[in-house]
């Protein structure tokens, strides 16, 4: 990638794989970020863990943002840990007025240090608590009006965790507050029959697809991001899947149209997907980088 500089918008890193990288790795992300926008994206902040945050990892974290300058940094709405171990998974939160007091209390002492909202996502969930009150939806819209974060909306997890509890996800957007979101994932996921696991290493499902068309007009156009962290292709094949992004946008796509793999001298010139179109959100948190 160094060498072609490919048409796209911008790049997300995943934090944790460049908090304690020097050489090479850290270097490579420099470059990157003196060309695109960045965006840092976590996984082990835990930002709903009973734990004390972890003012090691924080400070890595804003060590890393200062170097590369993102547009913003995120994370996800679980807990990853307790008693100082890791579990290596984005586990969910009994959705609570408790549970909410707790992560707001956190959320405001991350930004207060990082020195710049905090962007947190809805995770692919698996189970559901009994005790929970709140839905998803609500629970990030009072956790975006409490903290002044913003928010990630993952349309694959709303459609894993929609799947996997047996909930409408049409009826999960049209709750969802859109004035706080500013960015879109998009990713892959394996259908077991009685479940689905967000795998992230396969396309966009076509009911994923419908759901991101409805997502991005009621967001008013906020970034998209295609992840994909397994079984990955080629850059022109994942770049060819980014792209049919853009046939969703205006409504409009016909789920037979194909979209070809560009060539190298294609990808080059073609005119990048606009996937970083401003919000107001998207603005406050670049007044604040």
């Amino acid at each position: 990638m160094l060498t072609q500089w490919p048409a796209v918008d911008w790049f997300e890193a995943i934090s944790e794989n460049f908090m304690d990288s020097g050489g090479r790795p850290r270097w490579v992300l420099r470059e990157v970020a003196e060309r695109y926008p960045l965006v840092l994206h976590g996984v082990s902040l835990s930002i709903g863990s009973t734990d004390p945050l972890n003012a090691d990892y924080l400070g890595r974290l804003k060590a890393l943002a200062a170097e590369v300058k993102p547009v913003w940094v995120n994370d996800h709405l679980c807990w990853t840990g307790v008693m100082g171990l890791n579990a290596h998974d984005l586990l969910p939160l009994p959705l609570t007025e408790e549970t909410l007091s707790h992560v707001a209390g956190r959320v405001r002492q991350v930004q207060d240090f990082l020195e710049r909202p905090l962007i947190l996502e809805n995770p692919s969930t698996y189970l559901t608590f009994a005790q929970s009150a709140l839905t998803e939806p609500e629970f990030l819209g009072y956790l975006a009006d409490e903290t002044g974060c913003g928010l990630l909306l993952d349309v694959n997890n709303v459609y894993v965790t929609c799947f996997n509890s047996d909930a409408d996800p049409v009826a999960y957007l049209e709750s969802f507050p859109w004035s706080s979101v500013v960015q879109i994932h998009l990713a892959g996921h394996q259908h077991c029959g009685t479940h689905i696991i967000d795998t992230h290493d396969r396309s966009v499902q076509p009911a994923v697809w419908e759901l991101y068309r409805l997502a991005w007009a009621r967001s008013g156009g906020a970034s998209t991001l295609l992840e994909w962290d397994g079984n990955i292709p080629s850059f022109a094949e994942y770049h060819a899947e980014l792209l049919r992004a853009k046939l969703y946008m205006d409504g409009n796509f016909d789920p037979e149209q194909m979209i070809t793999t560009p060539s190298p001298q294609e990808e080059s010139v073609s005119n990048p997907v606009d996937f970083l179109v401003p919000t107001v959100m998207e603005q406050t948190v670049l007044e604040n980088v």
